[in-house]
C-alpha cells in the first residue's frame, strides 16, 4: 500500500503582514519560510505540534493575470473561499488568544449539531477560520 501526506495548504492572503499577525501571532504558528520570487511573495507556517504539514499565505496576483488576481481577491475578502479548520486541545484559551488579538469573531465556542465543538473567526483578508476542539 501506498501512503500519501498532506504537504501544503494554501490559503490567499491580501497582505501577507497582516495574515502573518493572524496565523503566527494570535494562532501560533511558526514562520518555516518567507520566500520572495521576482514579483511574488510567500511565507509557509508549521504548527509546532504537527510536523510536515505547512500553511502557504500568498498573494492573489502570485502567478496569476492580473483579472484572476482581482477575481481571486473579491470572492476571499468577501468570505466566499471555504473555511480553513484547525483543532485545539483547549478551545476556550484558544478563543480567548485570537479574540484579544482583535480579530473578527463570526462564533464563540459552542457544540454543534454535526458533532464538533467549535467557534470561527475572520482572518484579515477575509478568510473563515473554525477552531475544533480536539477533545470532541
Amino acid at each position: 500500500m501506498t501512503n500519501i501526506e498532506i504537504t501544503y495548504c494554501p490559503i490567499t492572503v491580501d497582505d501577507i503582514d497582516a495574515a502573518l499577525g493572524f496565523y503566527r501571532d494570535a494562532l501560533g504558528l511558526e514562520v518555516v519560510r518567507d520566500v520572495a520570487n521576482g514579483d511574488h511573495h510567500w511565507v509557509t507556517l508549521g504548527m509546532p505540534d504537527q510536523s510536515g504539514v505547512e500553511i502557504v499565505l500568498s498573494q492573489p496576483g502570485g502567478g496569476r493575470s492580473p483579472e484572476d488576481a482581482e477575481a481571486l481577491h473579491r470572492l476571499v475578502a468577501k468570505g466566499m473561499m471555504p473555511p480553513i479548520v484547525f483543532r485545539s486541545s483547549d478551545l476556550d484559551a484558544m478563543f480567548e488568544k485570537v479574540s484579544a488579538s482583535g480579530a473578527e469573531v463570526l462564533q464563540e465556542p459552542i457544540k454543534q449539531p454535526w458533532g464538533p465543538r467549535d467557534c470561527a473567526f475572520r482572518d484579515p483578508a477575509g478568510n473563515m477560520v473554525r477552531i475544533n476542539d480536539a477533545g470532541q
